[in-house]
């Protein structure tokens, strides 16, 4: 696929989210976590001095990633390299995903165990805008690489379900001007039966009948008890009761989102990112983007990367331009920049990659993924939570998906505890399919514990073809009971 985009126009739009971002963090800050209606005018900090946030801090690291690494070999693991090395924070879902990385545990497991307090939560969605920067218009590519990213401290949850749409609103929000079109689009890529969509819903019904605003805010708290506070459904909620209700005025709809409280820094910034990409940074009120200027200011990094990090809306946005075209050739679209009219074919975009998000969502729960570069990879899915007692069964499916088309053996070995044994075939039949283009295989491993359990008990699977030099190598790691 073929694009030409106006360089002047996408600046404008990717310079906005972030100054939006800016903004709407700066402004919900000081109410964070309080469970009320909230009474807030605009802002309550000093001139000149926008706050840190942690919904923006993480998007500098994944940028990082994205200029080491690159798109064409970006996954979960390595966003979690990163993490472990980069990201300051042990709150909540941060510490809950670092704790299980740090035994062995790899995404999208590392935010599916030991988490259900926090991973329908917040952590994700609201770091979304990188991708869709790096993918404007192209809302499949950014849900692929945002999957990537919430999945490693939310797992399955709800929270992933958060950054999926967002994700898809922000990109989409570069090629549609009717925000109302843009959330029932967005809402297309999540599951109909989560809370999400759900809460979501509930807002568009409501704003269509004429509700208050605050009783809408109120419905969305009662239908969302269970889950309690801090959780990604009412927030998005409240998130999408600013872009209604604020009916295009950037300053209305910060307050709206705000004045419903709880994790009001996420809410009010993410509206404002959202709004940012849609008006443009030209467009911004004076009286907002002024009042804090181009400054980022960081609290949640650490480690060798913080003097590399952007400091600045304008660096942000310069550093993302230069990223653009390399995400989307990555992706199967040929782009460049042009000084005239944009040259896009919206149905094209939306239809590349399409279903990306249905194929996570398939996914079983406890499951992760492995690759050794582009070309070799596998999906390990577990048929319960990674934890074994002495003497116990496991199972375990891995399907291998192999880019090189032509079909092949390949060699399996397992590395095992003392005392482990393992049920396994020696050899993996590779099946190259003509017409998918993909070589792919599904293979089942039946692990048995010995007498003697340790805390943590790894696996390694090495698989071994004539086509890689490096074997594919499977860590497996058990948590004992």
């Amino acid at each position: 696929m073929n694009v030409k985009l106006n360089r002047n126009q996408l600046k404008d739009k990717i310079l906005g989210c972030w100054i939006g971002k800016n903004i709407g963090g700066t402004m919900g800050a000081p109410y964070e976590g309080m469970r009320k209606m909230l009474n807030v005018s605009g802002y309550a900090t000093p001139k000149g001095q926008p706050l840190p946030n942690d919904d923006l801090d993480l998007q500098l690291v994944w940028l990082r990633a994205m200029e080491e690494v690159g798109p064409y070999s970006m996954s979960s693991n390595i966003l979690a390299e990163y993490w472990l090395s980069e990201v300051a924070p042990h709150w909540n879902e941060y510490g809950i995903a670092k704790s299980n990385m740090s035994n062995g545990i790899l995404p999208s497991l590392s935010g599916e165990i030991c988490n259900e307090d926090w991973k329908h939560s917040n952590g994700a969605w609201i770091r979304s805008e990188v991708w869709a920067t790096l993918a404007p218009g192209f809302p499949n590519i950014a849900i692929k690489y945002a999957i990537m990213d919430a999945c490693i401290d939310h797992g399955s949850g709800e929270g992933t379900y958060g950054e999926i749409f967002t994700a898809a609103l922000e990109s989409i929000a570069f090629v549609e001007t009717d925000i109302r079109k843009i959330i029932e689009q967005a809402l297309t890529y999540i599951p109909e039966e989560s809370y999400l969509a759900k809460c979501v819903k509930l807002v568009l019904t409501e704003y269509d009948k004429g509700t208050p605003y605050q009783d809408v805010r109120n419905m969305l708290v009662e239908s969302t008890k269970e889950l309690g506070w801090f959780q990604a459904p009412a927030n998005i909620g409240f998130t999408v009761i600013g872009l209604l209700y604020g009916e295009g005025d950037m300053k209305k709809s910060l307050i709206h989102a705000i004045n419903c409280g709880d994790d009001t820094d996420c809410t009010a910034a993410t509206c404002g990112s959202i709004l940012g990409i849609l008006y443009g940074a030209e467009r911004i009120p004076l009286e907002l983007k002024e009042y804090i200027g181009d400054k980022i200011v960081t609290l949640s990094i650490n480690g060798s990367y913080i003097d590399e990090i952007a400091k600045s809306c304008t660096v942000l946005t310069e550093r993302v331009m230069k990223m653009i075209p390399t995400v989307l050739n990555a992706n199967g679209v040929y782009m460049e920049y042009t000084d005239l009219d944009s040259e896009y074919d919206k149905e094209a975009a939306f239809a590349l990659l399409k279903g990306v998000s249905a194929g996570f969502l398939n996914r079983g729960r406890y499951s992760f993924e492995v690759n050794n570069g582009h070309h070799w990879k596998a999906l390990v899915e577990y048929e319960k939570e990674p934890f074994i007692k002495a003497n116990e069964e496991f199972k375990i499916k891995i399907t291998f998906d192999h880019k090189f088309h032509q079909t092949f053996r390949a060699d399996v070995d397992m590395d095992l505890p003392e005392g482990f044994a393992a049920e396994y075939d020696k050899t993996v039949y590779m099946y190259y399919h003509n017409q998918t283009f993909i070589t792919t295989a599904t293979y089942e491993v039946v692990i048995k514990a010995g007498e003697k359990i340790a805390p943590r008990n790894h696996i390694v699977m090495s698989v071994r073809s004539g086509l890689n030099p490096l074997p594919l190598f499977i860590p497996i790691t058990l948590l004992g009971k």
